[in-house]
Formats: structure tokens, sequence, C-alpha cells
């Protein structure tokens, strides 16, 4: 990174890298999270599972390993895109058992899905005067078409002058139906239960990012009816500290008063309160005040009385 800084948590549970949307290769990812003073991160790319071996310098080595060397710990897991017809529905799994055929299916079937819908919004941004292109997402940055990110549209829309910086662009897109293609997503419900049947817990990421009323099975519905579905599921967590100044969030909650709200609401419905930057090394790209390693995360304390957090560093 850039600049040396001291985060606000050692102990970060939301981070991407270039096997999704985000921009340091998972070692260097892992070397960096070491350079700030990290304790603890997670790799919890979108909808493919999390990396077994780590390249340096030409030689494959366990994760896990790798970090420890670095005198960090890594917790391994998936942050899943869920639910067609409601935006920033995802669902973190940890602790998973990635061999399972309970949850096997999930990488490819994303895939397939992503292709279409995201070629699809490409066109109608085209239709509508954009000069953007399918293959500026994909020969142009050297990735194969399964590996184009939502985020890369976004991106790549904000590169070309059209709007200030990629978080504007994803909520011009979302927000108007004639770019907004919804991907067949999975039930949110059917996740969870497929990352219990994989021996993993659930979490709930940025729960505020889900809109204040949304539409469930035909009816219009409360985000907190939303997420009590969720909890009803067997939900086993809940992300509360998380950069919401940093993203696409179109409340007017400060990112501590929705920790607090969140906490209040449901920390005694669920076994796990998280945190986490949900970072993507955005600043590669050069966008201004972009989510760093350990902006948001949980107390150490916390961590370490927890007893599902704290078991994930001895299962792995």
């Amino acid at each position: 990174m850039s600049e040396i800084y001291k985060p606000n948590y050692v102990i970060d549970l939301h981070s991407h890298t270039t096997r999704s949307d985000g921009n340091d290769e998972p070692a260097e990812f892992l070397r960096n999270a070491a350079s700030v003073g990290m304790s603890v991160v997670a790799i919890t790319d979108h909808d493919v599972f999390p990396p077994e071996f780590v390249s340096v310098d030409g030689k494959d080595i366990r994760t896990v390993e790798y970090a420890g060397s670095l005198g960090i710990s890594v917790l391994l897991g998936i942050e899943v895109s869920c639910d067609t017809n409601v935006d920033d529905v995802h669902v973190v799994g940890f602790g998973c058992d990635w061999n399972s055929e309970t949850i096997a299916w999930l990488p490819s079937d994303v895939e397939e899905s992503k292709v279409i819908s995201y070629r699809q919004v490409v066109e109608r941004l085209r239709d509508n005067g954009f000069d953007v292109s399918w293959s500026e997402l994909t020969e142009d940055a050297g990735r194969s078409d399964s590996s184009v990110q939502k985020k890369h549209i976004f991106e790549l829309i904000a590169s070309k002058g059209y709007t200030e910086n990629w978080q504007a662009a994803k909520i011009m897109v979302r927000d108007n139906p004639d770019y907004d293609v919804k991907r067949r997503k999975p039930d949110a419900v059917d996740i969870i239960h497929a990352i219990h049947n994989a021996g993993g817990f659930a979490i709930l990421a940025h729960p505020y990012l889900i809109d204040e009323n949304v539409t469930l099975d035909s009816k219009i519905v409360s985000r907190d009816e939303y997420i009590r579905r969720l909890i009803d599921a067997g939900l086993d967590g809940i992300e509360s500290v998380y950069t919401y100044d940093k993203t696409s969030y179109k409340g007017k909650q400060s990112p501590s008063e929705i920790a607090k709200e969140v906490v209040e609401r449901y920390g005694k419905l669920v076994n796990v309160i998280s945190g986490g930057s949900d970072y993507h090394a955005d600043h590669k790209k050069g966008t201004s005040n972009s989510r760093r390693i350990g902006d948001a995360g949980v107390e150490v304390e916390y961590f370490r009385n927890n007893k599902i957090l704290s078991a994930l560093i001895e299962k792995f």
C-alpha cells in the first residue's frame, strides 16, 4: 500500500482480492495487512471459494501458513450475492468444507448467471449512449468473461467520466430500470442452509446497504422484516461496523449510528456481531477516500470471547 497508517481495528472480517473485484493479489493482500499491524484478516471474495494456496516467488504455499509466516491469521470465506429482486443482500460464509457437495455447485452457477446479465447491462448502457464495451471489461483488462464483476462495470463507467466515481455509477445503474438487469441469484435462505450443511456459519454483510423497503414474495416489506426472515432461517451473525461512508449507502445515518442500531436490534438474536472494511485496494485505481484494511472490524476482546469466531483460528 502507498501509505502506512494505524488501522481502526486489527481484526477485519471482510476483504476482497483479485479473485473477485479486489485489486490486491491474495498474497499481496496478506503482506499489506501485516505491514499495517493487522492481527486477523479475512479473504471473502464474491461467489468464489477462498484460495487454499497463494503464489509466493513462484511457489505455492498454503494461505494460512503464509499468513502465519507474516505474523497474522487469515480466515478463508466467501461472500455470496443473494436474492434476485433485492440489491446488496450478501451472505458471508466462514468455516465451510469447500469440497462439500452441499455448496460445490455455487461458483459455476454464479458464473453462468453473471455473464448473461452483465453482458445485457453493457448492451443497455451502449443503447443509451454510453461508450462502454464488453471487450474493455475482458480482453482489454486481461479478464475472462466469467471473471467480470459488476463493480468492474461501475469502474468502467466512472473511468469514462460519466459519473464521479464507481459508487455513483452503482447507484445510477441500480436505480434506473433501463440499466438494472436483474441477475438470477440464489435465495439468501438457501445459501444460509448450504453454508450450514457445509459445516460453516453465515453472516449478513452490510445490512444497511439493503434499501429500507424491499419487495419480498410480491409484497413490500421493511429492511428489518427482511433481516428477521434471515435470522429465523438460521442466520448466525450480522455485520455492524462497516464502511458505509465509503460506499454506495443512500441513507443518512453515520457508520457509528448504524453500528449501534444493528447491535440494539439484532445483538441478542444472532451469535456473531461482525465487522469489516470491505477492502478492495481501490486506491490502485485512483479512488479517493478508498476503503483501507482495518477501517472497520471487530474488537480483539470480542473476537477472543466469541466461541464461533475464536474457534475459526483453531480450525484453520
